[in-house]
């Protein structure tokens, strides 16, 4: 419901007109609650309008601006009560507001899923006042029921109202894309950025397009376009998973794209997706970190701590983790990260407190519960993985016939004692998997075991074995396993050699696998699992590892109320900065920055942009980007940081994690005043 608060904001500055013969409502309840929607100040605006009702319940208006209030917060039952209140008293002959009430009314209905209705309020908007919007609503109506030609009509209505408006041919060829009119939608497409060369979608629909007609560098070139204007999320989506026939080409005009703008981070980090979709995660971290040293954002140890995780180097994985975790500690993404990273190393007490630490934000997270039973099992406390995979279901019921969820809670009732629901979920399971083709993605080996079959079991997975052979070190394991669980030692371990012979990297820690707890006594198995240790825990790099070493600077700083303050040099320009580990972004003041690019601190060159962000005083605006080609203090040099200029004359220069983070550990010593900072340095030695 979040999109529709941007069309009713519009609406609010250019449709919320009156006609000549209706009279606007003066209260000044009424007034002030227009003002505070206009000024995007929603909670007053409620305030108002609520009032104003209270005093003049015959203000079929302010009913129509507390419906919006109502759809923007999801409250349906709400908006239909005040929408119908405002259509019984906002005047028939109003006709701007009267069909734009109708056309709410539409939006509610649709969300209700009561398409017969949303159509009835819409047909009648359409007589009343046929505007290009209306059109648009019934043409996006149609569309979602798959009717294109009755779609398809209401889109050339709007392309004759208003032939300047790219809409109406997006909407035709996204209809025409719909048919599998490829060619038709490209010339569509084509259209639209005549009209609106710089709306993103127009280029992102194209590419898409071109994708289908596998023009390789046609596509790639709108893509990028697209990302250049907005990063357009379509256009990032067909980017990632751009076919394998064309990806070079894509990989070539995004590194020519990256010359052209050696100071924008984006591309090093479209790159690194791009690479790390497609499982060149080497080639993805050089790209990340690129990007970081750019713009020390902490997408990119995030981006970097899932490419090493993908390499299994769970040790080094955390540490970029941490390193995204210090620079946004809130980023609950990247602490169910780090709780994969601690599974992985085996420090499971420790990620049950980050999952604990994730379900404490987002507590209706099914996801959340899944991973955290799957860590209650691995701590074998099973009577409460059996609650988490319950929680799950319940919050999402199509999970309780994900087979892979009903074999393990399957063998968490089994653990637990309680026989007839595990053999209820085997017994599902089987039921799922009947008419599937047995393959490594298949669970019923494990649900026959959990039954008791286990020569059926064995004779399943080792059928799955030798005819599928695109996972093969995982179908030697799952044999493994099956082996384990029906009490066979021999050869349990003789597969899970076997596996690790495939895959000796194999980041599942088999200390933590209930299914070869028979195996924990074995020398043999503690020799395999010290083995998966080192493996783990290996350095990412040993020739870096040799190459650097750590030092610790201290930093002076001074207090003045309260604020911590530390001189610095902006490219050779004495200045002091505040040290603020919370900001995202280092700021200056527009008198800061005016003051350094007329005295050469700072060159136009070094304006991130376009010309636009200089006035015709030559003077840089609120807003703008800038390149500081380098900060000292302390010693310490950064090269290429970018700042914010913002509006506050007053404002302080303040360096926050964009230089901070690329520095490494800092302390703050405060009963000597001094910042206390650890970072890696080449070792001369």
């Amino acid at each position: 419901m979040r999109k529709y608060l941007l069309v009713y904001i519009f609406l609010a500055s250019s449709l919320f007109s009156f006609s000549k013969d209706i009279k606007e409502p003066t209260s000044y309840a009424y007034t002030r609650g227009v003002e505070s929607f206009n000024e995007k100040n929603y909670s007053e605006a409620m305030e108002w309008f609520q009032k104003e009702i209270n005093d003049n319940p015959g203000n079929g208006y302010a009913s129509f601006y507390i419906s919006v209030l109502n759809m923007v917060n999801d409250e349906f039952g709400n908006a239909l009560t005040n929408i119908d209140a405002a259509l019984k008293k906002i005047p028939k002959k109003d006709t701007h507001y009267y069909p734009m009430a109708l056309n709410t009314r539409s939006k509610i209905y649709l969300n209700l899923q009561d398409t017969v209705k949303a159509l009835r309020d819409l047909d009648q908007a359409i007589k009343i006042d046929p505007t290009s919007f209306s059109y648009q609503t019934r043409a996006e109506l149609y569309f979602d029921a798959g009717n294109y030609d009755l779609s398809d009509a209401d889109y050339k209505k709007m392309t004759e109202i208003e032939p300047g408006d790219a809409m109406g041919y997006m909407g035709l060829g996204r209809n025409a894309k719909m048919r599998g009119n490829w060619n038709d939608a490209l010339n569509f497409y084509s259209y639209v950025i005549k009209l609106s060369p710089e709306y993103s979608s127009g280029y992102s629909f194209r590419g898409e397009a071109n994708i289908a007609l596998e023009k390789w560098s046609d596509a790639a070139d709108d893509l990028i376009k697209a990302l250049s204007i907005d990063q357009d999320d379509k256009a990032f989506y067909h980017s990632v998973n751009f076919p394998k026939e064309g990806l070079d080409i894509l990989l070539s005009k995004l590194k020519i794209q990256s010359a052209k703008e050696p100071q924008e981070a984006y591309w090093p980090f479209m790159l690194g997706r791009v690479n790390e979709e497609n499982k060149e995660y080497e080639d993805a971290i050089k790209f990340y970190e690129k990007g970081f040293s750019l713009d020390a954002n902490s997408v990119f140890p995030e981006r970097i701590a899932n490419c090493l995780a993908d390499l299994n180097k769970y040790s080094k994985a955390l540490e970029y983790a941490e390193k995204a975790l210090s620079m946004a500690p809130d980023d609950y993404d990247v602490i169910s990260l780090k709780a994969r990273l601690l599974s992985g190393l085996g420090r499971i007490n420790e990620s049950l407190e980050e999952r604990n630490r994730y379900l404490e934000r987002y507590p209706e997270s099914a996801q959340g519960y899944l991973f955290r039973a799957q860590n209650l099992q691995q701590a074998d406390r099973f009577k409460e993985a059996v609650e988490d995979y319950n929680t799950a279901v319940m919050l999402i019921p199509a999970l309780g016939d994900y087979p892979y969820l009903l074999m393990r809670r399957g063998d968490s009732y089994r653990l637990t004692g309680n026989t007839e629901k595990a053999k209820a979920d085997y017994e599902r399971l089987l039921q799922l998997e009947k008419d599937s083709v047995l393959s490594s993605e298949s669970w019923t080996p494990f649900a026959y075991s959990g039954l008791g079959n286990h020569e059926k079991a064995i004779e399943t997975m080792k059928f799955i074995l030798e005819n599928d052979t695109t996972d093969r070190d995982g179908n030697l394991y799952n044999l493994a396993c099956i082996y384990a669980r029906s009490g066979d030692k021999e050869n349990a371990m003789k597969f899970l050699r076997e596996s690790f012979a495939v895959k000796p990297e194999r980041h599942q820690l088999i200390s933590l696998d209930y299914d070869l707890d028979i195996l924990n006594d074995l020398p043999e198995f503690k020799e395999l699992l010290e083995k998966q240790m080192s493996n783990l825990n290996e350095p990412e790099n040993e020739e870096e590892s040799e190459n650097f070493i750590y030092e610790t600077v201290e930093v002076p700083f001074s207090k003045e109320n309260g604020i911590t303050k530390v001189k610095c040099e902006i490219n050779g320009l004495p200045l002091h900065f505040v040290f603020d580990t919370g900001a995202a972004d280092v700021t200056m003041s527009q008198v800061e920055a005016n003051f350094m690019l007329k005295n050469d601190f700072i060159k136009p060159t070094d304006i991130i942009g376009s010309a636009r962000y200089m006035d015709a005083n030559g003077d840089i605006s609120e807003g703008t980007v800038i390149n500081l080609r380098n900060v000292n203090f302390g010693g310490l040099e950064l090269d290429n940081v970018r700042a914010s200029v913002v509006r506050n004359q007053r404002a302080p220069l303040l360096l926050g994690q964009s230089v901070l983070g690329r520095l490494g550990k800092i302390e703050i010593d405060n009963p000597k005043s001094k910042l206390v900072i650890t970072h890696k340095v080449q070792n001369n030695k």
